[in-house]
């Protein structure tokens, strides 16, 4: 029965430390209601119920063994964190998903949450579990005494006590990395929070002078007439139409950038200058009788997607007359938005090359698209713009980018679309064919900062590591509230980091908070251990780290080539620096042998 209360108690605990951070986490995330904690919390209790009977045949099979109640205590521990290691694998599967990437990153996580909570609960029930382990300990304390007298002469004496007590050390300090990897998932939210509030604000600025545009014509509207005859000889006329696209059509246009100040962000738009030059030829379909078609009712058509982008009214040179162009679009085939107007077409320009030519000045956000409908077209862009993303269906055939701007042209022709220049049917996704650029942000400070955070984990766990081979070298042991408060200044650097750069460029922003972090933790290194030396040491392995990261974040495609090379080489440091270390705590016993009269033969 002590053993069951012993369980309740561990299991129990875990789940109401589980349950307030839950509402920690609901109080600092405003989309998660706090009531959540209560269902949250008995899921928890729930699904953990195997790892409980794990834990209660544990505790029976540690308190019939031999051992000391520090040896026992840390089994509890490693036991505990084994079985959140299961269920942190579950949850990497299942809320993870397919992608490597984020199924350990939640697996992770996860580990470290529920870690956190079972050391949380076993430090809660420490004195029960050494009253629990008390009786079985004094026996076997007794039973280790009386087996000192019986050693053989080729083993030296170990003692455990020292040995035990750097294991616990060990095992606390990596508990500790775990927990503190907690923290920087508020961190990481925090800077998706800002990302999304920048977000927010370019949406806002974009709505107000004009959306990313697409842009797509001319294009002629032609409706004609359909006669059919039913079997009661019921005649009956149907409208239809075919759209026109041009034979030939030339694109160039000149894209400057523009950068408006919101609050304290950034939001990045643009006015471009296009002409378009070309010529139609007209082909009417044979099954169609030239009789029926419409002609005082065609249209030519210009489609965009953001009106507020028009600079200038539209004014189209089409068969040598002027066209102004207006709101509303004849048919949605090909465009849901655009510009039309009426010409002068008639059957005797059946098989002309009528040229046409228009200039627009349109304003938008980011992007700026266009759909290749044109039996063979080519589109130039020019801008002063240094960071441009080619996208869409298709890359430019020449481009030149340099700090001063780009230069872009992109080459089609009738070869190269699945469609003629006569449409009956557009059963074409103008999205699938749209191609152009995106005047893109060099990587801002959020995308820096969240990539600078999925290395917290070797910042946290390196000086941990490395406070706690000094404090084994120099024989002065650090307290685990002072590793959580080193794992603090450590998490804070990055509020540090998030902050500043919202204001500053995001390189003296990292320097600054580097700077600072890594003053702080020397300082207080050279306050515990009272010597410049282990300060200095702490200042320069910070040093390196911060400036090896920042290296890693500058880096795109040797990115993973560089981290993994730079991870070998401290690996290997760590290695060599922690040869000499005596990790049993306590110089071995000299041998010796005892003859039977209690003599020691040396």
């Amino acid at each position: 029965m002590q053993t069951i209360f012993l369980t309740i108690r561990i299991w129990f605990f875990t789940g109401v430390v589980f349950g307030s951070g839950w509402l920690l986490y609901s109080i600092m995330d405003s989309s998660l209601p706090g009531w959540s904690v209560f269902p949250a919390t008995v899921i928890v209790l729930i699904v953990s119920l195997p790892a409980a009977v794990i834990l209660f045949i544990a505790l029976l099979f540690l308190k019939k063994s031999k051992g000391s109640i520090q040896l026992k205590k840390l089994i509890v521990l490693i036991v505990c964190i084994l079985c959140c290691a299961a269920y942190g694998a579950f949850s990497a599967i299942v809320i993870g998903g397919t992608e490597y990437g984020n199924a350990f990153i939640t697996g992770l996580i996860s580990t470290a949450a529920l870690s956190a909570c079972s050391f949380c609960a076993i430090l809660f029930s420490s004195k029960q579990l050494s009253s629990f382990f008390i009786l079985n300990y004094q026996s076997s304390k007794q039973f280790n005494q009386m087996e000192t007298n019986t050693f053989e002469d080729n083993e030296p004496l170990i003692p455990k006590s020292g040995s035990n007590r750097i294991i616990i050390k060990a095992a606390i300090t990596g508990v500790l990395i775990l927990v503190m990897l907690i923290p920087t998932i508020f961190i990481a939210n925090l800077v998706q929070e800002r990302k999304a509030r920048q977000a927010e604000v370019a949406s806002e600025v974009s709505n107000r002078w004009a959306r990313a545009q697409v842009l797509t014509g001319p294009y002629i509207y032609l409706p004609y007439k359909v006669i059919t005859i039913d079997k009661d000889k019921k005649v009956t006329e149907q409208l239809e139409h075919i759209i026109l696209l041009p034979d030939n059509l030339n694109v160039n246009g000149q894209v400057s950038h523009e950068l408006r100040q919101r609050s304290i962000y950034k939001v990045l738009l643009y006015r471009s200058s296009l002409q378009n030059k070309g010529d139609f030829i007209f082909k009417i379909p044979k099954e169609i009788d030239s009789s029926l078609i419409q002609w005082q009712d065609a249209k030519i058509c210009y489609g965009l997607s953001d009106f507020k982008g028009i600079e200038e009214k539209l004014i189209i040179q089409f068969n040598g007359n002027d066209y102004e162009l207006s709101p509303g679009l004849p048919s949605n085939d090909i465009d849901s938005t655009g510009l039309s107007a009426s010409i002068a077409l008639s059957g005797a320009d059946e098989g002309k090359k009528i040229p046409f030519h228009i200039n627009l000045k349109i304003k938008g956000s980011e992007q700026l698209h266009f759909v290749p409908l044109a039996g063979d077209s080519r589109f130039t862009l020019q801008s002063d713009w240094a960071s441009p993303s080619f996208d869409g269906s298709d890359l430019p055939s020449v481009r030149s980018v340099s700090d001063s701007g780009f230069t872009a042209t992109w080459s089609f022709n009738k070869a190269n679309l699945p469609f003629g220049t006569v449409l009956k049917d557009f059963k074409y996704d103008q999205n699938s064919l749209a191609f152009g650029v995106t005047l893109i942000q060099p990587a801002d400070g959020y995308s820096k900062t969240d990539r600078c955070i999925k290395y917290a984990i070797l910042f946290i766990g390196l000086t941990f590591s490395l406070f706690f081979i000094i404090e084994l070298m120099q024989k002065k042991p650090v307290h685990p509230v002072q590793y959580i408060l080193i794992g603090l200044a450590l998490i804070i650097f990055y509020t540090l980091l998030l902050s500043i750069s919202e204001f500053i460029a995001f390189d003296l922003s990292y320097l600054i908070a580097a700077i600072a972090t890594i003053l702080l933790i020397s300082i207080y290194a050279y306050g515990h251990f009272k010597k410049g030396k282990t300060a200095a040491i702490f200042g320069g392995v910070l040093t390196l780290l911060y400036g090896f990261t920042f290296v890693l974040i500058r880096l795109e495609d040797t990115a993973l080539l560089i981290g993994s090379i730079g991870l070998f080489i401290i690996l290997a440091l760590a290695m060599y620096a922690s040869r000499k270390i005596n990790w049993y705590g306590e110089e071995p016993l000299a041998k010796a042998s005892i003859d039977t009269r209690g003599q020691s033969l040396i």
